[in-house]
C-alpha cells in the first residue's frame, strides 16, 4: 500500500509509556443504524477481564500528549528508527487524515491517539503492558502502543506477513480509537457487568468491529491499493482468529472462550469494510452475519 510521508507536525508520537488518561466524549458516528462500542482490550490474545477494572478507576484526566517527547527525540527521529516505525506513523497519518472529517461530518469532537512506541515493556494509562501481549489500544490516554518486533514475530509465527498486513494491526488498532471517541464504551462495561455470561461475546463483536474499521480505511483510500495488499490483510485476519490460534497452540476450539471472533469471522469483518467503504456497515452488533 503506497502512503504518503507523514508529517512529524500533524501526528501524535512518543516512546514509551504515558500515563493518565483524556475525558469521553458522547456521540454516534454516521447516518445509518450503527452502534459503536467498546471496552479497554488488549489485543491478539489478552483477556478483556483484565482490563475491566483498570478502566472503571480510571479518572481525571491529563492534558493531550505534545509532541516532542519527554527525552530528546523529536517525533521524526522516533518515526524514523526503522523501516516499521515509519511504516506506522505513515499509517497513523493516514488515519488520522480519513477518520477526522468523517468526525467532523458527524458534529462529534475528534480527538488524535498518540503512537506509542516501546521495547519489552512500557506503563500506559491502563497500566503496565510487555509486547508480549502484542499491540493494544488504551482508552484512558488514547495511545496505541506497540514494540515493532511484533511486526518479525507475525511473519515468522504467524505466517501473516507484508506491509497491509501491518497496516491492518495500526488500522484495527485505531478502530478502537474510533469506538472510543463515540463514547459508548462504559454502556459496554455496565452490560458487561450486569451480565458477566456476556463478557467474551460483547469483546468479540467489538473486535470484529475494529476489523471492519480496519477495512473501511483501506476502501476509503483504495487507490493507494496495490496488488496482493487484500489478501495480505485477509491472511493476517485469518491468521489471528481465536480458532486457529487455538488450533495452533493445541488447544480444543472453545467458541464460548473466544474474545476476538474465529478466523472467518475476522476476515468476513475486514472484507465487508474493504468492500463497503463504509463505516455504517460495520454494526456487528445488530447483525448475524
Amino acid at each position: 500500500m503506497r502512503l504518503d510521508d507523514f508529517d512529524p507536525d500533524n501526528i501524535r508520537v512518543t516512546e514509551g509509556g504515558s500515563g493518565g488518561g483524556l475525558p469521553f466524549v458522547g456521540g454516534k458516528l454516521g447516518c445509518g443504524t450503527l452502534v459503536i462500542v467498546l471496552i479497554g482490550a488488549l489485543v491478539f490474545g489478552v483477556d478483556p477481564g483484565q482490563m475491566l477494572g483498570t478502566l472503571e478507576n480510571v479518572q481525571q484526566q491529563a492534558p493531550a500528549p505534545t509532541r516532542q517527547t519527554e527525552g530528546n527525540r523529536s517525533v521524526a527521529e522516533i518515526c524514523r528508527s526503522n523501516a516499521y516505525s515509519v511504516e506506522s506513523c505513515n499509517a497513523l497519518s493516514s488515519l488520522d487524515r480519513t477518520w477526522q472529517p468523517l468526525f467532523q461530518k458527524a458534529q462529534i469532537p475528534f480527538e488524535q491517539p498518540t503512537l506509542h512506541f516501546y521495547t519489552g515493556g512500557t506503563r500506559s494509562g491502563c497500566g503496565a503492558a510487555s509486547s508480549a501481549m502484542g499491540p493494544f489500544y488504551c482508552p484512558a490516554d488514547q495511545g496505541i502502543y506497540i514494540d515493532v518486533s511484533f511486526y518479525d514475530q507475525m511473519d515468522r509465527q504467524l505466517g501473516a506477513g507484508g506491509d497491509f498486513a501491518r497496516y491492518y494491526v495500526m488500522a484495527h488498532e485505531y478502530g478502537h480509537h474510533v469506538q472510543h471517541l463515540t463514547g459508548l464504551d462504559r454502556q459496554v462495561r455496565q452490560a458487561q457487568q450486569s451480565d458477566p455470561r456476556q463478557e467474551n461475546a460483547l469483546q468479540v463483536k467489538m473486535e470484529l468491529q475494529a476489523d471492519c474499521y480496519a477495512g473501511v480505511w483501506a476502501a476509503k483510500n483504495r487507490d493507494r491499493i496495490e496488488p496482493g495488499d487484500m489478501e495480505e490483510g485477509l491472511t493476517a485476519a485469518s491468521a489471528i482468529g481465536d480458532d486457529t490460534l487455538m488450533k495452533n497452540a493445541g488447544q480444543a476450539i472453545s467458541p464460548e472462550s473466544f474474545t476476538h471472533g474465529s478466523s472467518a469471522e475476522r476476515m468476513r469483518w475486514l472484507k465487508r469494510g474493504l468492500d463497503t467503504g463504509n463505516e455504517d456497515a460495520c454494526d456487528t452488533f445488530s447483525s448475524t452475519g
